[in-house]
């Protein structure tokens, strides 16, 4: 009989904003188990004829910040697998 054992993990991310009339700053962060933080940030502009709706241009940044956050860790992974294995990995497609 063999019993598979599951080892459940969690990470958070942290979103933070920055924010005036016309543009929306995002800062994207996660810390990794071993304690690296890999950190990123995201960006959107309000034209002048827009409405403001400071929602929209929060999601517009964290969408860019959360992708680039993707992107890095990615590159960290291809990174380790290249490492462990001594050779280049193929990549790693999103």
């Amino acid at each position: 009989m063999i019993v598979m054992m599951h080892t459940t993990v969690g990470w958070h991310v942290e979103l933070e904003f920055r924010e005036d009339d016309q543009h929306t700053r995002a800062a994207a962060m996660v810390r990794l188990p071993d304690g690296t933080e890999v950190r990123t940030q995201g960006h959107a502009s309000r034209h002048h004829s827009d409405p403001n709706q400071p929602r929209v241009g929060e999601e517009v940044a964290a969408a860019r910040a959360l992708n680039e956050l993707a992107m890095q860790l990615l590159t960290k992974a291809h990174g380790e697998i290249d490492a462990a294995s001594g050779r280049t990995s193929h990549p790693i497609h999103v």
